[in-house]
């Protein structure tokens, strides 16, 4: 394609229309990298200062503004997901005690219809229970400030529960199935901050590992469900 400019000496078809095309894009360039940086910048500000900067609201929370607020009802599935993993020390048997009791995930509105929320697995119940928004804080990245909103859970009872979970995983990596752990589970978040749920797939005998965003595990629950 020719640019030609009617109103400027500006014509791509010889070297200094090239020229001058190649430094315009270089700008623009320049203009959306800065950009994307000052929107960075912000949300990081704004998270240090315990703000909420939007998202997938979490269980047992809804929106207020720039922090949230508690959702009683489903505040109590929260506290009962803490509950059961203290008693169970293992995320498979908090699940499956989860699954007995009929706990459920955040429902969500689309396109003005209300759906309801997946019933609680493993990976969802690893993100409650390692998401520190419920000790009242809020995560940026690798970074954890202090939030503007009310807590659920006592934040020294969630940093207790952080330690076991650090043990539990401490002792998978020292058995014989350390070759099957995922290696980079609990060091991945997404653009949100949000932690990334290390899966894998089998092809021709050989595994091949890749990690997830949380809200791609609900969505594809809240599927497979209906």
């Amino acid at each position: 394609v020719g640019f030609v400019s009617v109103t400027q000496h500006f014509n791509t078809s010889n070297s200094m229309g090239k020229l001058t095309l190649n430094v315009l894009l270089s700008f623009a360039q320049f203009e959306r990298e800065v950009t994307a940086e000052r929107i960075r910048d912000k949300i990081a500000a704004s998270k240090k200062k315990g703000l909420w900067m939007g998202g997938n609201v979490p269980l047992g929370y809804e929106p207020d503004g720039r922090t949230l607020k508690i959702n009683p009802q489903e505040a109590e599935t929260v506290r009962t997901i803490y509950r059961l993993y203290e008693e169970h020390r293992n995320i498979g048997a908090t699940a499956k005690a989860a699954q007995k009791l009929g706990l459920w995930g955040k429902g969500k509105t689309v396109d003005g219809q209300y759906q309801e929320g997946a019933i609680l697995r493993r990976g969802p119940i690893y993100y409650i229970l390692t998401n520190p928004v419920y000790a009242g804080k809020i995560r940026h990245k690798d970074k954890i400030h202090e939030g503007q909103h009310k807590a659920i859970i006592d934040p020294d009872r969630w940093q207790a529960i952080q330690t076991q979970l650090k043990e539990s995983a401490a002792r998978q990596r020292g058995s014989k199935s350390a070759k099957t752990i995922s290696l980079l589970s609990g060091k991945l978040f997404d653009e949100t901050g949000d932690q990334l749920t290390p899966s894998h797939s089998k092809k021709q005998g050989k595994r091949y590992r890749y990690y997830v965003s949380n809200r791609l595990i609900a969505k594809q629950q809240t599927s497979k469900t209906k």
